[in-house]
């Protein structure tokens, strides 16, 4: 199977890649609102511009066979393509595992952040909501939280 890899960016300029199966695929998920930007979970996400591949030599004339070189080999320590498929796939098990082992505290997760942050409670993994507004004033005063994507999130799944 082969993946369509766009680059995309969010309306506050965090740049990420996307990977889908064709451009339909892309649309349809943009029309139904299903992208979100990793860092800040905002849906106002388009496609950046990219060249994926750009010819720079003079076109080969029309009688002589066109043969491309052939690509070099692969180092052995580089992952084939199915190692890269498994690789990503254990990596999405752990975050989930990981975010599964959080403590939910819902909508209070900027004042749990904080107290953990200040000394007035013991540290641990959490996970909630929190507006734009609460992670820019939680970044502001030093302390590191970012929005967990929709789809890592067992709380979201369908």
């Amino acid at each position: 199977m082969s993946l369509k890899v766009f680059d995309l960016e969010c309306e506050h300029g965090h740049v990420f890649e996307g990977w889908f199966s064709s451009r339909e695929s892309y649309d349809e998920q943009i029309s139904r609102g299903l992208l979100c930007c990793p860092v800040c979970n905002s849906h106002e996400v388009k496609r950046k511009l990219s060249a994926p591949r750009i010819n720079v030599g003079a076109q080969e004339s029309s009688s002589a066979p066109a043969t491309a070189p052939a690509p070099p080999p692969l180092p052995s320590t580089m992952p084939t393509e199915e190692q890269m498929r498994a690789i990503q796939g254990q990596l999405l098990q752990e975050l989930r595992s990981v975010i599964r082992k959080s403590d939910n505290v819902g909508t209070q997760f900027a004042q749990e952040a904080r107290r953990m942050h200040e000394g007035d409670i013991e540290p641990r993994a959490i996970r909630g909501q929190a507006t734009a507004q609460e992670y820019q004033e939680l970044a502001d005063d030093g302390i590191i939280a970012m929005p967990i994507p929709d789809f890592l999130d067992d709380d979201h799944l369908q």
